[in-house]
C-alpha cells in the first residue's frame, strides 16, 4: 500500500469511528504504530484536525478545525448526500438552494462512474412538487428505481396499497416525484395497461428484468398526476367547489397536494355546462374550481380557512358538513 492510499484509508477510518487507539489503526492499515504517527502528522499538515492523546489509554480522533477539510465518503454516503443536496437545490431559489446546487456539481465531478450513473439517473427522472423533509423511502430502492427509469428498463416488484393489499406489478418506470411526505413512482403498469402512481416506501422485492422499453411520445405530467392522486383521486369522497377568486389570488394558498385548481369561465356565463349559475352580484366575478378529496369534516375545515367566498357544488354530504361547521362556530363564537 503506497503512502497516498494509506492516508486516504486512515482518513476513512478516523471518520468512521469517534476514537481509535494506535495499535487498532496499525492493525487495520497493516503497518506500524510509528508509521501511523507519521501519517497523522501528514494529515494535520494537510489541514485535517486530528486530535491525539498519549499514554496507555491514548488514541486518535478527528476534531473540529478552523475550516472544513476534504472528506472521504463511501458509495452509500455519497448517494445519501446527493439525495439531500438534490432536495435542497430544488427549493425556492434562496442562497441555501444555490449553495446546494454548487455542492452537488462539485460532488458529481469526482464520483466514480458507477455512482455518477446512479446520481445522474436520480437527477434525470426526479420531479419535485415542493421541498420539505427528506424522503420516506430507502435510498437503495430509490436509486434502483431511478437507474431503471434512466435505462428504460422494466422492473417487477411487490406493492402494498394503502388498504394493505399486496399485488405483483410489472411496470415501465417513468419519473420519481417527491413531496414533503414521501417519494412516488409514476410508471406505466403493463398488466393494467394504464399509468399508475406508487409510493416508493410501499415497494418491496424489487427486481430488474433487463428488458428495455421504448419511451412514450406523450407521457403524462408526473408531478400533476401525483398531486392529483394525493389531493383528489386517492379519496372516496371527492368534492367540487367554486372559489370566488382568481388564479393569481390563490397562488401559494392551495398546495398541489391539498387540491387541484381548475380555471372556470365567468360565473353565470351562457353555455357553461354543468355549473349552476349564481344570481345577481356574483355574475362576472373571477372564479376557480377546486377539486379536493378527503372526509367531509376535513374538507369543510379546509374550505373555512380559505381567504375567499366559496360554494360547494357537490357532493351534498360536503355541503352539509360545511353548514354544520358554520352553525357550530356560530354557537360557540357568535353573539350572546
Amino acid at each position: 500500500m503506497d503512502t497516498i492510499e494509506r492516508l486516504l484509508q486512515l482518513l476513512a477510518l478516523l471518520a468512521a469511528r469517534p476514537w481509535w487507539t494506535g495499535p487498532e489503526l496499525a492493525a487495520r492499515l497493516e503497518t506500524t504504530e510509528r508509521t501511523v504517527r507519521r501519517d497523522v502528522t501528514r494529515l494535520r499538515n494537510a489541514g485535517y484536525p486530528v486530535d491525539a492523546v498519549s499514554g496507555p489509554y491514548g488514541g486518535y480522533r478527528l476534531g473540529s478545525g478552523t475550516r472544513l477539510p476534504p472528506l472521504v465518503f463511501d458509495d452509500d454516503e455519497a448517494v445519501a448526500i446527493a439525495l439531500s443536496l438534490r432536495t435542497a437545490a430544488d427549493g425556492d431559489g434562496t442562497g441555501q438552494g444555490t449553495a446546494a446546487l454548487r455542492a452537488l456539481a462539485k460532488l458529481d465531478q469526482v464520483l466514480p462512474a458507477s455512482v455518477r450513473e446512479q446520481l445522474t439517473a436520480l437527477a434525470t427522472v426526479t420531479v419535485g412538487l415542493r421541498s420539505g423533509a427528506g424522503p420516506a423511502a430507502a435510498p437503495d430502492t430509490l436509486v434502483r428505481v431511478a437507474v431503471a427509469s434512466e435505462r428504460s428498463e422494466r422492473i417487477r416488484f411487490s406493492y402494498r396499497s394503502g388498504a394493505g393489499e399486496e399485488t405483483s406489478r410489472l411496470v415501465e418506470p417513468y419519473r420519481l416525484v417527491f413531496t414533503e411526505r414521501a417519494w412516488y413512482l409514476v410508471a406505466y403498469d403493463l398488466d393494467r395497461a394504464d399509468w399508475r402512481t406508487f409510493r416508493v416506501d410501499r415497494i418491496t422485492d424489487l427486481r430488474e428484468t433487463s428488458a428495455r422499453f421504448r419511451r412514450p411520445a406523450d407521457p403524462p405530467d408526473a408531478a400533476l398526476q401525483v398531486a392529483t392522486g394525493i389531493a383528489v383521486a386517492g379519496w372516496a369522497i371527492q368534492a367540487r367547489v367554486r372559489l370566488y377568486a382568481s388564479m393569481a389570488d390563490l397562488a401559494g394558498v392551495v398546495a398541489p397536494t391539498d387540491g387541484q385548481l381548475v380555471p372556470e369561465p365567468d360565473v353565470g356565463s351562457p353555455g357553461d355546462p354543468g355549473v349552476p349559475a349564481v344570481p345577481g352580484d356574483d355574475v362576472g366575478r373571477d372564479t376557480v374550481l377546486l377539486l379536493i378529496g378527503g372526509d367531509e369534516e376535513w374538507i369543510a375545515r379546509y374550505l373555512a380557512r380559505l381567504p375567499c367566498d366559496f360554494d360547494v357544488l357537490e357532493p351534498e354530504s360536503v355541503r352539509t358538513a360545511v353548514g354544520d361547521l358554520a352553525r357550530s362556530l356560530l354557537v360557540r363564537h357568535g353573539p350572546a
